[in-house]
């Protein structure tokens, strides 16, 4: 699956990255808690979180993360999405709270995987 398949899915807005909308996406995390992420998160996956710091995009960064979603329609300040463009981190916004977004691309196809 690609982030153009995921942003149609999910009728999200691209806020940062639109130039690697075809980048591959091979799993997916829905988290407010990046410990969590850290935790279980794999390469070449998209974020779903509510939450909104630099923190975020740190641990995207650390993670090999290609996308974060921003769910309930959040959006980042303009030093985050700076802190993205220049890492190559592509951001969505979705007004879909997490639980649904993550649903529709489980339906999707889009699969976290075991731990």
């Amino acid at each position: 699956m690609t982030v153009e398949d995921i942003r149609k899915i999910l009728g999200a807005k691209v806020l940062v990255g639109e130039e690697h909308l075809f980048e591959e996406v091979r799993s997916a995390c829905g988290s407010d808690m990046m410990s969590d992420v850290l935790a279980y998160s794999k390469d070449h996956s998209v974020l779903l979180t509510g939450l909104c710091n630099p923190q975020v995009v740190r641990t995207a960064e650390m993670l090999d993360i290609v996308c974060i979603v921003f769910v309930r329609g959040k959006k980042p300040d303009e030093a985050m999405l700076q802190m993205a463009a220049e890492r190559g981190i592509i951001l969505l916004s979705t007004g879909h709270r997490m639980f649904s977004a993550c649903g529709m691309l489980y339906e999707a196809g889009l699969h976290g995987g075991a731990i």
